[in-house]
């Protein structure tokens, strides 16, 4: 009996000891892979940084799932999120917003009225940096009309009010207590949001970690844990990948994988690969204020230039189809009717000659002794521009233009769309809720260089006073032909030249389902996923 009781003894300690080697080596390997819903390990090129919601400095992925808006954005329009419904006045100056019962920030402070206008306000008082949305210069008084209800006043009636509220940032909502002497102009003290998770680690530049708000107020999300894994090379990513060090992959070319790689995963038949509709206009700007491209007859030879066809199929991999306006037919308001320009040498060719630029023995052409040389900027860190500026510059080099590539840290090159120090740069537009409105509104603030490529325009005056009119503009059947005005001028004034639409991407592991897109490109619903 002793020697059945030791046997016994040592088969069970034997059982053991295997199961916790089996568990050692099931923990030394990546939660990536597990089927459990614990965790999902995200990459991403960029740390979170700070993601105080009413400033700019933090990824918007991390903000959207920390921060949340009165209302938000879908597919089927505006719809409620912490405030349950709301009134509109029949002047369109007046919004009643009746708040959710029960709402608490992560740090216990309740979600209120006074909260909202607390934050309201902040938002409003800093227009030194959010000028470029122009509901804050709208919004004249904000009131606490009891404990549940929150009104804003407007200056005019400003159609996209709802919408510009549901954005992903400003009007985002953080603790009172995590204010710093009454403002989150300079910093906040805390990231204390009504989302349904929170942050609860960050090594800079290493990774993030955001943990399930178990007091959350809503659908409360299945994966417990988001590991926010910051891997700067792409290859690495990729090698993560393979490895099972990473579940999820995410987001516009540049800030992923590049086409070539997307696909080569996409038909290993390994992961699961999903592309978003259109979201935004891939485009380059041409600025009107340099002695170069001020020529309008140069900039339209350059949009016959281009072979776009060779930038969507020969580089994209198809995945992003041929832009042939600024703003795809599907925008609203931006199916009005222009027509593309087509991928002609000989028209290029033509229309420099007819600007005075001739043709030299080097294959350039020159004009007053001055070559036609232009230099094209972009943010090193994204993985396909530098390869469309190569093809770009063989097309130009065929019409007798050079061009200069030069590609910039991601601040120095925002700090050159501010100074306007260049001749073409890369420009995306933003893509739904923002499209047309948000962007176009945009157009007027000079730290833009969708702003500083205009000023050369003769009618820029006339623009900028017809944007300002259409945002207040109450009539639909007005409004669509203040829209057809805009786009028609610069359109016709060749400031930019459409290259593709472009599309947000996913790669992961089979075993993770509910991936997909949000209305914005810069949100990832990660409180939608679970393993299976």
């Amino acid at each position: 009996m002793k020697n059945i009781k030791s046997s016994m003894l040592l088969a069970i300690i034997t059982i053991l000891f295997l199961f916790a080697c089996s568990s050692k080596k099931e923990e030394a390997g990546s939660s990536a892979n597990k089927s459990s819903n614990d965790e999902l390990v995200f990459a991403s090129t960029k740390d979170i940084r700070d993601i105080n919601p009413h400033l700019y400095a933090g990824e918007m992925p991390a903000q959207n799932i920390v921060f949340e808006s009165l209302v938000m954005n879908t597919t089927d329009g505006v719809k409620p999120a912490l405030a349950e419904s709301w009134d509109i006045s029949q002047d369109g100056l007046i919004y009643i917003f009746h708040l959710r019962k029960g709402v608490f920030f992560t740090d216990g402070e309740p979600f209120n009225a006074e909260a909202v206008k607390m934050n309201v306000d902040a938002v409003v008082d800093n227009k030194e940096k959010n000028s470029w949305l122009n509901l804050v210069s709208e919004i004249k008084e904000t009131k606490v009309i009891d404990d549940l209800t929150f009104e804003i006043v407007l200056k005019n009636p400003y159609y996209p009010t709802l919408e510009e509220l549901a954005l992903t940032r400003p009007f985002r909502f953080i603790s009172p207590k995590s204010f710093i002497n009454g403002t989150t102009a300079n910093g906040v003290s805390s990231y204390a949001g009504t989302g349904p998770y929170v942050l609860t680690e960050h090594k800079k530049n290493q990774y993030a970690v955001f943990t399930e708000n178990k007091n959350y107020w809503g659908e409360k999300p299945i994966i417990k844990s988001i590991k926010w894994k910051v891997m700067p090379d792409h290859q690495t990513m990729l090698l993560a990948l393979e490895k099972g060090e990473i579940g999820l992959l995410f987001g516009a070319d540049g800030d992923m994988i590049d086409s070539d790689s997307f696909k080569a995963l996409s038909e290993q038949g390994k992961y699961s690969a999903t592309v978003s509709h259109p979201v935004g206009s891939r485009a380059i700007v041409l600025n009107s204020q340099n002695q170069i491209t001020k020529d309008s007859k140069v900039r339209e030879a350059f949009q016959h230039a281009i072979n776009k066809q060779m930038i969507a199929e020969g580089i994209l991999n198809g995945a992003e189809h041929v832009a042939d306006t600024l703003l795809a037919k599907s925008v609203p308001y931006a199916d009005i009717g222009l027509k593309g320009k087509e991928y002609k040498k000989e028209k290029a060719n033509a229309l420099l000659a007819k600007a005075g630029w001739k043709m030299g023995k080097d294959g350039y052409r020159y004009k007053d002794g001055k070559k036609l040389d232009v230099t094209i900027y972009y943010n090193a860190d994204n993985a396909q521009e530098r390869t469309i500026s190569e093809s770009m510059q063989n097309d130009l080099k065929q019409v007798g233009a050079s061009l200069n590539i030069i590609g910039e840290e991601k601040q120095a090159y925002f700090d050159r769309q501010k100074t306007g120090k260049f001749d073409l740069m890369y420009s995306l537009s933003w893509g739904m809720p923002y499209d047309p409105q948000t962007y176009v509104s945009s157009w007027r603030v000079p730290s833009h260089a969708d702003y500083q490529a205009q000023a050369g325009l003769d009618k820029k005056d006339w623009l900028d006073h017809t944007i300002s009119d259409l945002m207040i503009e109450q009539s639909e059947k007005t409004r669509k032909q203040m829209y057809r005005d805009i786009l028609t001028y610069i359109h016709n004034e060749n400031i930019y030249i459409p290259l593709t639409y472009s599309v947000t991407k996913a790669v992961h592991i089979k075993a993770l389902k509910g991936v997909g897109f949000n209305v914005s490109q810069y949100e990832i619903p990660f409180e939608k996923m679970y393993f299976e």
